[in-house]
């Protein structure tokens, strides 16, 4: 991978893949670049080349303690210096939510492509103080609590889906991420009513969302594309239950960018 500074200083890695025009993905919690990478291959498949990215705290990228979320708007920043302000952003969940954000503040793009942005329109708010424990599990080195409590009061997973996930061992994977999911918290509480400067910002925007996902994305994917007076609202019947489907999503992406 090779990386990129931030404005603060922080390294940010990035994987370029492909010759055609760029789409720089941002992905959502508890993930990084490495799990873009089918999307990636979708994109290129398609003539295009993708950018994907591991947001501080995770992967091969740097971190500073106290991170917020102007620090990751500058992390875009950078990448979009590498990828050149022709490039489209392809955000998923939180990634969505930064990059609408990132863009309503002057981050330069061609075309937004927002999948299952969490926005909350002030409706079933997690707790005000989510991201202070979060924080204090990761500084105790609890960092599978960090995750189960994200799993739980951000995400809003039943019991019974956390305890298989506490079993399955998927836990020890992710452990490297605990602190991400304090940036995400902060993230997504900080614009869970989107400002009126992300819903007037001036870029093509295409608002996806699988048919069958989490009531509360389908929520909010309709109302943020019925709020943005030129956005398109797309459904795409192959992505399930939060997981885009890389097909079918590079091939909504490369349709619009061919326009």
């Amino acid at each position: 991978m090779d990386t990129v500074t931030s404005a603060d200083g922080t390294s940010i890695a990035f994987e370029r893949t492909g010759s055609g025009p760029v789409v720089v993905i941002v992905n959502g919690a508890m993930s990084t670049a490495a799990d873009a990478a089918d999307l990636a291959a979708a994109l290129v498949g398609t003539g295009l080349s993708a950018i994907a990215y591991d947001r501080r705290g995770r992967g091969s990228s740097g971190d500073v303690k106290g991170s917020t979320p102007d620090r990751e708007v500058e992390d875009l920043a950078a990448v979009i210096d590498v990828a050149g302000d022709d490039a489209a952003i392809f955000g998923h969940s939180s990634g969505a939510v930064l990059a609408l954000l990132a863009t309503s503040v002057g981050v330069p793009s061609s075309a937004l492509f927002l999948s299952e942005p969490p926005f909350r329109f002030g409706v079933h708010e997690p707790a005000p103080d989510l991201a202070t424990r979060l924080q204090d599990h990761v500084d105790r080195g609890e960092p599978e609590e960090a995750l189960m409590t994200f799993q739980r009061d951000a995400v809003g997973l039943p019991e019974e889906m956390i305890e298989q996930i506490r079993t399955s061992g998927v836990l020890a994977s992710l452990v490297p991420l605990a602190q991400s999911t304090v940036y995400d918290t902060l993230l997504t509480s900080q614009v869970s009513t989107p400002t009126p400067a992300m819903l007037g910002v001036a870029q093509p925007v295409t608002v996806m969302r699988g048919e069958q996902t989490f009531a509360v994305l389908v929520a909010a994917a309709d109302r943020l594309a019925s709020a943005i007076d030129h956005a398109e609202l797309v459904v795409v019947p192959e992505s399930v239950m939060h997981r885009p489907d890389p097909a079918a999503t590079a091939r909504v992406i490369s349709e619009r960018m061919a326009h």
